[in-house]
């Protein structure tokens, strides 16, 4: 169970921004908008915190629901949620998202920038992958990018596409990707495209990993994604190696549990295991008094039962049944 501590201030009505009905509600899930909404009003009437047990309850929510609607509104921007320590609770802090645009947006001057043909090209362009009107504040982003990143029109053309294809079309999940871009030191066309491809060979074998466990990758957590790339990538395991940890974590706990299934495959890693066979190795070389990650040959196998815990003994049945017939006597 997490705790979520707000940052408020007393009021006796929740007001909730134009801009976040406007630019954020009509993406999101329903009941991630409900739990902002109860947060908002938890914030602005003076609670200090509440548990996601309680949050839940109150909107018939799944706890994991509460805790996927906060990360979901923090990668979006809408609050900010910081770890207050390692038991699962969070610091809450709502952004004022009627707030001016930074001053660097503020210092370019838009009329004098769209003379540029190149530059008012590439906006026309955007707006056309896009679907919609430009608003002020994003032709100063996407124009800003040319001189904060070194972002060719071209480069910046190909990201929108990218984001567009993806079905995100709002600026601040294209802000992002831009971010993402430039920390990877993007420069050319070419250096997009190879960013592009990797980052779609990453998420395929995510979502084959997420449907194996049967999680839509809308619900996947960063932390649970980081796990993730970290069995893919930094352990290099195959999907079908992840996918034995998997049925061996169904096997066990009957349920689909990232944290187990991360204790498996450190454990693998740890011991060098690079392929099924070598796990295969390592479940023939357990006893099968200790367990082992696959079920005991059926000859082996020996029923569990209350009725098994005696030493058997051999009997002569021609002895017993003489007896039983009464021909052991003499007469």
């Amino acid at each position: 169970m997490s705790t979520f501590l707000f940052k408020n201030r007393n009021s006796m009505f929740t007001p909730v921004s134009n801009a976040f009905i406007e630019n954020y509600m009509p993406k999101a899930r329903g009941e991630f908008v409900k739990v902002y909404l109860l947060g908002l009003k938890y914030c602005v009437s003076g609670e200090p915190g509440v548990a996601s047990q309680i949050m839940a309850s109150s909107l018939h929510l799944l706890e994991t629901d509460v805790l996927n609607a906060w990360t979901y509104w923090s990668e979006a921007g809408v609050v900010k949620m910081v770890p207050m320590d390692n038991m699962g609770n969070f610091s809450i802090q709502f952004v004022d998202l009627d707030e001016p645009a930074d001053a660097k947006a503020q210092e370019i001057n838009l009329l004098e920038e769209l003379n540029n043909g190149s530059t008012k090209d590439m906006l026309q362009d955007i707006e056309k992958l896009l679907f919609r009107p430009l608003s002020s504040s994003e032709m100063q982003m996407y124009i800003s990018w040319q001189k904060e990143f070194d972002f060719s029109p071209e480069i910046i053309l190909l990201l929108i596409q990218y984001c567009a294809s993806k079905g995100k079309n709002d600026s601040r999940y294209i802000e992002k990707t831009a971010l993402a871009w430039h920390d990877a030191r993007i420069k050319t066309i070419d250096d997009a495209q190879s960013f592009i491809k990797r980052s779609e060979d990453k998420w395929v074998k995510i979502r084959k990993i997420l449907k194996y466990l049967g999680i839509r990758d809308g619900e996947v957590m960063k932390p649970q994604e980081e796990m993730i790339v970290k069995w893919l990538y930094t352990y290099n395991f195959s999907l079908d190696i992840v996918f034995r940890a998997c049925n061996i974590c169904f096997e066990r706990i009957n349920k689909a549990d990232f944290k187990y299934i991360d204790g498996i495959l450190n454990s693998w890693y740890k011991e060098g295991i690079k392929t099924l066979e070598d796990v295969d190795k390592k479940d023939v070389r357990k006893s099968p008094s200790k367990g082992s990650y696959k079920n005991a040959p059926a000859a082996q196998k020996q029923p569990e039962g209350k009725f098994n815990n005696f030493e058997h003994r051999n009997y002569d049945y021609d002895d017993l049944e003489k007896k039983l017939l009464g021909w052991d006597t003499d007469d």
